[in-house]
């Protein structure tokens, strides 16, 4: 049986460790702001298109949460039992092997990576809409958003709990002001008719709302945010399961919301007409100041997602540095606990695609092989229950092997969608796989595991 252990090498001793100061606020608010980005103020309109029709619009953004509620629930076994910060590259090399967890961490850390950059590039645009000097500047924006919440990190994992917070809860506001303007405030008369198209019926009906969901799951992603953290989390066997599932319900509460706000200011065609759902209803509520509007609650709500990207993708480059994966240095940790390493190696990443523009490219190739890490950590599940039977689990999937069978099933038929969908970069993310090998047996070779 192969088992994870941390090398206690004097450099790593030296540098400090990961520190256990962690709580439910932060585990909440990580998955809040991990979770709820400009997702939501564009995919309503592509689920509207493809349903336009009220009850399954709605049932969309329900049966994405479930989906997500169902996961969460095999998910946080391993995150209670395995409570190690990098997310689930550490249920990937534990159950699986050096390899699974090679290519499950290194996708996972370039696509957050790239995911910090394309937040930090709406944050920019927002910002520039809303002050002029700043808009043909957007690249430099971008970059001075990733550097100063690389500063602020730099100094302490508390200054990263409390900021996680503090933006978190500003988001979370910001959209519920939202919600409010649109029920309380008086508008809807001013707003334009669009005819109606027809529901799809039948297979044609299965066919689009297998499509609409790929866009629900993915405004859904972000809720195993606290999976990143467990190694830092005070009680993790007790933590861990309220702030995902306090989180993730939160964030499905909030998805209601909005979308109940939306249709309430907005016949269901014209949010499948929009470019963007937001912009539409702000429009109907505010008039002329609809886009400012918008454009204000990005400036909001993106920076909880910068921060918690940010301190995600830190996490999973020290596990893999940890367990040789990655280069040595990248263990260090400060007194403060922080990763510093870790950390500066993501900006600096995040910054690369930023400037390069690469990130749109990176983001689609990987796509493929992100989803994938959920199906390897529902087959986790299942290895470490037969290989360690008597192993702690402070958190028991309930309704398993049920539970996760479904997830697991689902889980594939959503990579089935996504290569469908996008045959072409799903090639390409299997062919990375395969090619990745030889780099992978270079780095144990120069880097030997700690296992």
């Amino acid at each position: 049986m192969e088992t994870i252990t941390v090398p206690r090498t004097s450099a790593i001793r030296e540098r400090g460790r990961l520190r256990r100061v962690l709580g439910l606020g932060f585990g909440l608010a990580v998955t809040v702001g991990m979770t709820i980005g400009a997702g939501i103020l564009r995919a309503p309109t592509d689920v509207a298109a493809r349903l336009p029709n009220a009850w399954l619009f709605f049932a969309a953004w329900i049966v994405g949460g479930l989906y997500a509620l169902i996961a969460a629930n095999s998910l946080t076994e391993l995150g209670t039992m395995l409570p190690r910060s990098g997310g689930q590259y550490v249920f990937a090399r534990h159950a699986l092997g050096p390899f699974a967890g090679f290519v499950v961490g290194w996708n996972d850390w370039l696509s957050t990576c790239g995911s910090v950059a394309a937040v930090a590039i709406v944050l920019a645009e927002a910002m520039g809409a809303l002050v002029g000097p700043l808009a043909p500047h957007t690249a430099a924006v971008a970059v001075a958003v990733v550097v100063v919440f690389t500063a602020l990190l730099w100094r302490g994992v508390r200054e990263g709990d409390r900021a996680q917070r503090l933006t978190s809860a500003l988001k979370a506001l910001a959209f519920l002001v939202l919600v409010a303007a649109c029920f309380l405030l008086d508008g809807r008369e001013g707003r334009s008719a669009v005819p109606a198209s027809a529901a799809p019926a039948g297979a044609a009906l299965a066919a689009a709302f297998i499509v609409a969901m790929q866009g629900v799951i993915f405004t859904y992603d972000g809720w195993s945010a606290p999976f990143y953290f467990s190694e830092e989390v005070r009680d993790p066997g007790r933590e861990i399961p309220r702030a995902v599932f306090g989180g993730l319900l939160s964030v499905m509460a909030i998805y209601l919301l909005v979308n109940a706000a939306f249709l309430f200011v907005l016949p269901l065609p014209a949010i499948a007409a929009s470019n963007m759902a937001a912009a539409s209803a702000a429009a109907v509520v505010f008039g002329s100041r609809g886009d400012l509007v918008v454009r204000g609650l990005v400036v909001l709500a993106l920076p909880s997602a910068v921060n918690a990207l940010v301190l995600a993708a830190s996490r999973v480059l020290h596990a893999m540095s940890l367990d040789g994966l990655a280069p040595r240095t990248a263990a260090r940790v400060s007194e403060s606990g922080t990763p510093r390493p870790a950390l500066l190696f993501s900006a600096v990443v995040a910054v690369l695609f930023i400037v390069t523009g690469t990130f749109e490219v990176v983001i689609a190739r990987l796509a493929f092989l992100f989803v994938a890490n959920y199906a390897l950590s529902m087959i986790a599940v299942f290895v470490l229950r037969r290989r360690e039977p008597d192993a702690p689990r402070p958190y028991r999937a309930w309704g398993y092997p049920w539970s996760t069978i479904l997830s697991l099933a689902l889980s594939i038929a959503f990579l089935v969608g996504m290569a469908a969908s996008d045959p072409r970069n799903s090639i390409i993310a299997t062919l990375l796989v395969v090619v990745s090998y030889p780099l992978f047996a270079l780095l144990k070779r120069r880097l030997p595991a700690a296992g």
